[in-house]
């Protein structure tokens, strides 16, 4: 069963008034990359062919993973009633693919393949998180609420199935933070920047990476507080296998601090946003 649905939101109580404009961009594009979950359930169930469990578990991740673009989706149509949340998913699909044939992970084992699931759980908590304490809209206050709360669940859930995948393949801290590492680099591939390009600009201006992430995580960066990068840093550190709440997160969090808020500067300054 889902933990909420969609009609339950406070939908009466949207209040056009409280949209941040420069905010909408972005969840239109979280609203299609969200929705196509499908895709990766597929890919998990090729990866974990005979792990019953665990595809049961992904099967039913994506089921929420849905619920959360339809009702950003329903949002967005409310904050721009002149966009249509199934066309511009129908437009990202046809316009970005992952490889779905596949028979292993593409992290190179079934642990990895749960760690750069933990790390994708823990950029979308702390960014509904983040989402949820800067708006003042209503509606969208108490649906990022709803969501952050699910990727939390989310982050929860493959942590545990990966802890079950190390007693069997045993990698490395080293390892693990490599491959943690090198999702978050991710972040900023053709996934969100083929999000925001289809769900934002018309078929006729030539798509250009460079621009539409710029534009993406300018947005999306400039929600985030100190304390919400704490969480990630913490996260990441239970995902890898290091003590929490130590001297060394608190390194960690000092240089995270300052390279994330870096980058959003030079994000903001390529898409002109402020």
């Amino acid at each position: 069963m889902k933990h909420w649905q969609i009609d339950q939101l406070p939908w009466d109580k949207f209040d056009p008034s409280r949209v941040d404009p420069q905010l909408v961009p972005a969840i239109k594009a979280a609203a299609v990359v969200e929705r196509n979950s499908v895709d990766y359930a597929i890919y998990l169930n090729n990866v974990f062919h005979d792990d019953p469990d665990f595809k049961q578990a992904a099967d039913h991740w994506a089921v929420e993973e849905i619920q959360h673009g339809d009702a950003l989706g329903r949002w967005a149509m409310l904050a721009d009633p002149e966009w249509n949340y199934q066309a511009a998913f129908q437009r990202y699909r046809d316009f970005y693919h992952i490889p779905l044939e596949v028979e292993e992970s593409v992290r190179g084992s079934r642990t990895g393949e749960l760690i750069a699931r933990c790390m994708v759980e823990t950029g979308t908590s702390s960014f509904y998180s983040a989402l949820a304490d800067a708006t003042d809209e209503p509606v969208l206050k108490a649906l990022c609420k709803q969501i952050a709360a699910d990727e939390f669940r989310h982050f929860k859930l493959f942590y545990d199935h990966m802890h079950r995948y190390l007693k069997r393949e045993r990698i490395s801290t080293l390892q693990r933070a490599r491959i943690a590492l090198g999702r978050v680099t991710e972040s900023e591939d053709d996934e969100l920047a083929s999000a925001y390009y289809t769900t934002n600009e018309p078929p006729s201006l030539p798509y250009d990476h460079n621009r539409c992430i710029a534009a993406y995580m300018s947005r999306a960066m400039k929600n985030y507080q100190p304390r919400h990068l704490r969480r990630v840093t913490s996260m990441v550190f239970k995902t890898i296998g290091l003590t929490p709440h130590s001297k060394i997160q608190d390194l960690a969090f000092f240089i995270t601090e300052k390279l994330f808020f870096s980058r959003q500067r030079k994000f903001a300054r390529m898409a002109g946003v402020s």
